[in-house]
């Protein structure tokens, strides 16, 4: 588990969907999207979010099912991010 990849996406989480809160208020495991979420992420926020990662990262997500999924918390991100970054190597 790479904590700090997850400390860099909050970051980049909270900055994409201009949230004003702290990166360690975000559970890896929380829920980021829907009424029932702490942060109430739209699909906007997605679209920004997923922009992000390709500008910082360089892995560009489909707009899919998959990608839904994929964005749903902090942990499924890097976990994600973490396989393709060790893909690339």
């Amino acid at each position: 588990m790479n904590t700090d990849l997850r400390r860099e996406l909050k970051a980049l989480i909270i900055e994409a969907c201009d949230k004003d809160c702290a990166p360690d208020s975000i559970g890896d495991d929380e829920l980021l999207f829907g009424p029932e979420a702490p942060l109430q992420l739209d699909s906007l926020d997605a679209l920004q979010v997923s922009m992000a990662i390709k500008k910082k990262y360089g892995l560009r997500l489909p707009d899919s099912k998959e990608t839904r999924r994929i964005l749903s918390s902090v942990a499924n991100m890097a976990g994600h991010l973490e396989a393709w970054l060790a893909e690339q190597a």
